[in-house]
């Protein structure tokens, strides 16, 4: 039962969402986020640089690790690629981690904190992956990888390395201006939905929009939403600029 796919997984071996398994499965990352977090608060920053280098080569290692046993137990597909934002976190922490220019580092690292981190909550409170067993390859993959997913940001903003500001809302224009069209394209051809692009998933504000103005209308009110959601998400970075720039004033 370890490695079974989702497809070979009798009816009823998961658990409810919010349910006490759920919530048991949420203290255990709460636990090791925090344990994690306060040893990299007792380092130094050369021991805070290697843990913020190791988190997305762990990540890396997961990933192949996920398709090593998908390729093991015959399950490897399409749908399994790292596509949708929690895939392609991994690749926004390398370069945060991994490039040598400072801004650029700030750039993905604001990405991170901003739109990535954030959606990493969302799927841990809300996962897709209940209908496993406790005990199962997938589902111990997905609480660690979206665990991960949230630490690596708030790692960050431990260090001070990144500072959001609402001016900076054009660095996730740009990102996803630059991954969503060749998703589109490849949802496109291989009748995929990475990222929700393709058609809207039932039962979300994205089929809502979708009965109101069709497919692909509802891509336009989709992507309204998100820009609302990371506009409200830099509200408290930028109350606590302020605040800290009200401060300083104050102190001369």
């Amino acid at each position: 039962m370890f490695f079974k796919y989702q497809t070979d997984i009798p009816d009823g071996s998961g658990y409810e969402i919010f349910s006490p398994t759920h919530f048991a499965c949420l203290a255990a990352v709460g636990i090791i986020m925090a344990v994690i977090a306060i040893i990299f608060i007792k380092s130094g920053k050369q021991k805070r640089n290697n843990i913020l280098k190791a988190i997305p080569i762990f990540l890396l290692c997961m990933e192949a690790s996920k398709w090593i046993v998908l390729f093991s137990i015959h399950q490897a597909n399409i749908g399994m690629l790292p596509l949708h934002l929690c895939g392609l976190a991994v690749y926004d922490f390398l370069l945060t981690s991994f490039l040598p220019s400072e801004k650029a580092r700030s750039f993905f690292g604001e990405i991170a904190v901003i739109l990535l981190g954030p959606g990493s909550v969302f799927a841990l409170l809300l996962p897709d992956w209940t209908f496993y067993p406790v005990w199962n390859f997938f589902n111990i993959y997905g609480y660690i990888w979206h665990e991960l997913l949230l630490l690596y940001p708030i790692l960050l903003l431990i260090d001070h390395r990144v500072k959001p500001r609402l001016k900076h809302l054009w660095y996730e224009a740009v990102f996803l201006a630059v991954i969503i069209p060749p998703i589109y394209i490849f949802d496109k051809i291989n009748d995929c939905n990475y990222m929700f692009i393709n058609w809207p998933e039932p039962g979300t504000p994205l089929s809502f929009f979708a009965a109101k103005v069709g497919t692909p209308g509802y891509l336009l009110p989709y992507a309204a939403m998100a820009f609302i959601v990371m506009a409200l998400i830099y509200i408290p970075f930028e109350i606590s600029a302020h605040i800290q720039k009200s401060a300083r004033k104050s102190i001369s």
